[in-house]
């Protein structure tokens, strides 16, 4: 995923999740049944998401436009009377529009899940140690969910609620140079040193202007995809914490010790 901001300046993040990523988080977000999804409402939010992928630039693979244009046609269809969806070629008639979706997100949604347990006892195994016939097994660590958990729809959701709080403004003032991410990456860096964390909303709540908020949001994708802030999600769909990554700490004990060595001499 690529995301642009002022011209030049990209964010470049590893992973991006599909449109069937974006169609079962939506459908857990919603809390509804997978085999009787309501297809109105679930086609308006992924438009929604869509149209928020575009305006903060995200080079949008042509996969979500192909969903988008399925899901418009299962909603086209859905709305003819009994009578008219018989009318259809046989090739085309099916008991519910719908299952061929939901034949497809079942299954992706199976290989998801197996994929999942196996890194979980790929990490389970990584903390188990045999020796002389001894087994040893570290402690486990604290539960919460790690950025493998707050996707970038969690991150998008989150997003578009600080957006949906500012002031409207003209979407071609938003990448003026009133604020930049370079100084939104010092902002957020900040925020988070020495072991602070801070909650997503709280880090926006200051910010009237939707320039800034998009400043903001790509700066912490950045720091999201060079491993500086970790982001950490307690319940489900709720606030995310945004802490200093593990390594960005060591980093910066390792720099301070040094500099402090390097005083005293």
């Amino acid at each position: 995923m690529t995301l642009a901001v002022q011209g030049d300046y990209k964010v470049d993040l590893e992973v991006f999740e599909g449109p069937l990523d974006l169609l079962l988080y939506l459908i857990r977000k919603d809390e509804v049944d997978i085999y009787d999804i309501p297809i109105e409402r679930i086609t308006t939010q992924y438009m929604e998401y869509l149209s928020l992928m575009r305006m903060l630039d995200l080079n949008i693979a042509g996969e979500f436009i192909v969903m988008a244009a399925t899901l418009m046609m299962i909603k086209s269809r859905m709305l003819l009377p009994v009578e008219e969806r018989d009318d259809l070629p046989e090739e085309e008639e099916e008991a519910d529009p719908r299952w061929e979706l939901v034949r497809q997100l079942v299954e992706y949604k199976k290989f998801k899940d197996a994929a999942a347990l196996l890194q979980d006892w790929e990490v389970s195994q990584e903390n188990a140690f045999l020796h002389s016939g001894t087994g040893v097994v570290l402690e486990p660590e604290e539960p919460g969910l790690a950025i493998k958990d707050v996707n970038i729809f969690d991150l998008i959701t989150a997003f578009n609620e600080v957006l949906k709080r500012a002031a409207v403004e003209d979407l071609g003032e938003i990448f003026a140079e009133k604020f930049t991410v370079a100084e939104k990456l010092e902002t957020i860096l900040h925020s988070v040193r020495s072991g602070k964390s801070v909650m997503f909303f709280e880090l926006f709540s200051r910010m009237s202007s939707r320039q800034e908020i998009v400043c903001t949001f790509l700066a912490l994708l950045e720091l999201i995809k060079i491993r500086q802030v970790d982001v950490v999600q307690k319940d489900r769909f709720g606030d995310i914490t945004i802490e200093a990554a593990e390594e960005a700490e060591e980093e910066a004990a390792a720099a301070a010790g040094f500099e402090q060595e390097y005083e005293d001499e």
